[in-house]
């Protein structure tokens, strides 16, 4: 794309460099340890599905019972081997009998490295069949979708109640959303299971279960069929049970994911290692489905001040997208995060706001970026608010962003009615024409407000990435370099779900998407 920022290539070159050794070092950790959630998630990709008479997952209590009686070392495909060896049944019926307490599998801990999981196979090979199968629907759906030049309008939902989603979903969807999200609800990313079934009751959203998935799903794909066009599903792959999330994402086809390798562990306190672990997984499973990712930078923003530490947004984003390469993600499934965040009142306040998402879009050209809306600084003043959406839809268009958010006039007073969610997309499309191909027509003055602005957050985030090279990430959480919230490398919710590998170990599903996604990228 057209460089008019005049940004150094090579500033640029060593933060990509700076970034991936950052990433590198904590792959050498996440390589040495498994989760529970990660062992979970092997058993979801194996079929295990549903819950027990007390409704607890069934891959919760096999995993409860290994870690309980033998310990997670050798990883749970070790134990499943034998246990569908010697039993020839189903992984879904071992686990039945393990959560009923008529078998035991810790029997197998002593028994020797599994070199060939034959027998497990067929059970994972069914699972990604109905993946690919999912990857194919989605793609001849966008190949008949009329292709937009500017950026795909996100609308969110988050009544607490699945079937009112459904409703709401289908209003904007008719109102020209492109893209529906699904909020969580309040404090499930904190949850070290999965809600099972359909949900009806929630608090500031609903809960992420894999039958809500599958009812948005249909329903959105009802909605894509009357319209004309394919309408993409939006969760969130976060929190305990960050990989469990986006294999379920997988398996019921959903088009896009939340999922940062930071946002848990500074605004939920989940531990860092937990977090970094399970999210490599996820990604691997993403990257395999073709789901885009959702970074959370933009949430920086909304604890620390954005003009002064727009460099860390910046800086976050090159980490992630050396997370993401090493989870075998292509560019294309990478949607960074960033926001419109800048005091309203600042003078030249816009020019700043557009100085970075030109930044970002030029650093990312390949990237669908996500550009998310004015919240901190939202009054409740509902007609300011409107002109600060405005102002965001203007800057969203003008620096061709990807994903766009769009903003609420009741921001920071409730959750959106179906109304205010129309008169966004009505505001939103309006800009959309009106400023169509107006970043086309305009260039930048080289001593200008918005290149000295954009080379300036460079140049910070360069320094920034040097000292966290150095110190290393863990070190560098603990003192709060992002969103100057600092989190302990041993502290926070989830570290007692973290364990080292013991040199047996082994996870079949892992290796083997890993080894699909190399040969894709290899044209094997």
């Amino acid at each position: 794309m057209e460089q008019k920022l005049g940004l150094n290539q090579d500033t640029i070159a060593s933060c990509r460099k700076d970034a991936k050794r950052i990433a590198d070092q904590v792959q050498a950790y996440i390589d040495k340890h498994t989760t529970v959630a990660v062992e979970r998630t092997v058993l979801r990709l194996l079929g295990i599905d549903g819950v027990d008479e007390f409704g607890r997952p069934l891959v919760n209590a096999v995993i409860d019972h290994i870690v309980e009686k033998g310990g997670l070392a050798k990883g749970v495909a070790h134990y499943m081997y034998y246990a569908v060896k010697e039993t020839e049944e189903t992984p879904q019926d071992i686990s039945r009998r393990i959560a009923n307490k008529t078998f035991d599998m810790s029997v197998y801990q002593a028994y020797p490295k599994v070199d060939k999981h034959d027998v497990l196979m067929p059970f994972f090979e069914k699972t990604l069949a109905r993946v690919d199968a999912m990857k194919g629907i989605r793609k001849d759906w966008l190949a008949k979708t009329p292709q937009k030049s500017t950026p795909s309008k996100y609308v969110i939902v988050a009544t607490g109640n699945i079937y009112e989603d459904m409703k709401q979903a289908i209003s904007a969807a008719k109102k020209g959303a492109d893209i529906i999200a699904v909020i969580r609800s309040t404090g499930q990313s904190l949850l070290d299971y999965v809600p099972f079934g359909a949900t009806t009751e929630g608090f500031g959203g609903t809960y992420a279960t894999q039958e809500n998935f599958r009812l948005m799903r249909q329903a959105l794909d009802q909605v894509s069929e009357e319209e004309g066009r394919y309408i993409k599903l939006v969760n969130y792959a976060s929190g305990l049970c960050m990989p469990e999330i986006a294999a379920m994402g997988a398996i019921e086809r959903l088009d896009m994911m939340l999922n940062d390798s930071l946002y848990g562990i500074i605004f939920r306190d989940i531990n860092m290692k937990r977090t970094l672990i399970d999210q490599y997984f996820s990604r691997v499973i993403s990257s395999y489905a073709e789901i885009i990712i959702n970074t959370g930078e933009d949430n920086y923003l909304t604890t620390s001040d954005a003009f002064d530490h727009a460099h860390t947004v910046l800086a976050s984003q090159f980490i992630n997208e050396q997370f993401a390469k090493n989870a075998g993600m292509k560019e294309s499934l990478m949607g960074l995060g960033h926001a419109y965040e800048i005091d309203p009142n600042m003078e030249n306040s816009f020019l700043y706001e557009l100085a970075q998402a030109e930044m970002v879009r030029e650093i990312f050209p390949n990237a669908p970026l996500k550009y998310m809306p004015p919240t901190k600084h939202m009054t409740g003043d509902v007609f300011k608010g409107c002109v600060q959406d405005a102002l965001f839809n203007a800057a969203c268009v003008t620096s061709k962003q990807s994903i766009h958010l769009l903003g609420m006039m009741t921001e920071a007073i409730h959750t959106p009615f179906m109304s205010d969610r129309a008169i966004a997309l009505n505001i939103a499309s309006y800009i959309e024409k009106a400023f169509k191909n107006f970043g086309d027509d305009i260039m930048f003055k080289p001593d200008g407000i918005m290149v000295k602005r954009a080379h300036f957050v460079v140049d910070q985030a360069h320094q920034l990435l040097k000292d966290i090279k150095e110190e290393g990430l863990f070190k560098a959480l603990e003192k709060g370099r992002f969103a100057e919230i600092s989190r302990r490398e041993d502290g926070g919710k989830g570290l007692h779900g973290v364990f080292l590998k013991h040199e047996d170990y082994s996870n079949p599903i892992l290796d083997l998407l890993t080894k699909r996604l190399k040969e894709e990228k290899h044209g094997c």
